[in-house]
């Protein structure tokens, strides 16, 4: 029978090892951080974009949908801005134009053009290029005929 040889390893490590790990394990989770931050960033704002477009389409669809003047362009505008709760008027501009598409010198159509820079601000000071949006919707007026 054979006897049962007992091995010892030694449990320190060398010198040139020391703090290896830490240094790597640090640099991985910056950079895991720093990418996190970005996608999480690029998910807002692109929620937003979306959020923008739909309600500068509410807007438009209402305007066109109405056979008032100004009066219903401020109420559809008004509509628009309380969608958009968190974008404040720096940050909001809306221009509406009526342009006669066939020539009969009656307006055809309802154009409204968004520009707006979102409220995120993950990273402060630093523009990323999603961050803007200009947004132009084009709705066809309805009209008895």
């Amino acid at each position: 029978m054979p006897a049962n040889v007992s091995r010892t390893t030694s449990s320190r490590s060398s010198s040139s090892e020391r703090g290896a790990g830490a240094i790597g394990t640090l640099a991985g989770v910056t950079i895991f951080l720093a990418l996190l931050l970005f996608a999480v960033h690029l998910v807002l704002n692109l929620y937003g974009t979306s959020v923008v477009t739909a309600a500068a389409f509410d807007a438009a669809r209402l305007r066109a949908g109405s056979g008032g003047g100004p009066a219903r362009e401020y109420d559809a505008e008004r509509h628009a801005r309380q969608l958009l709760d968190g974008y404040d008027a720096d940050h909001l501009t809306m221009t509406w134009s009526y342009p006669d598409t066939d020539g009969d010198g009656q307006a055809d159509v309802v154009t409204l053009r968004v520009v707006a820079d979102h409220p995120t601000d993950l990273a402060a000071g630093v523009r990323f290029p999603f961050q803007h949006v200009d947004r132009t919707v084009t709705v066809r007026m309805e009209r008895l005929r």
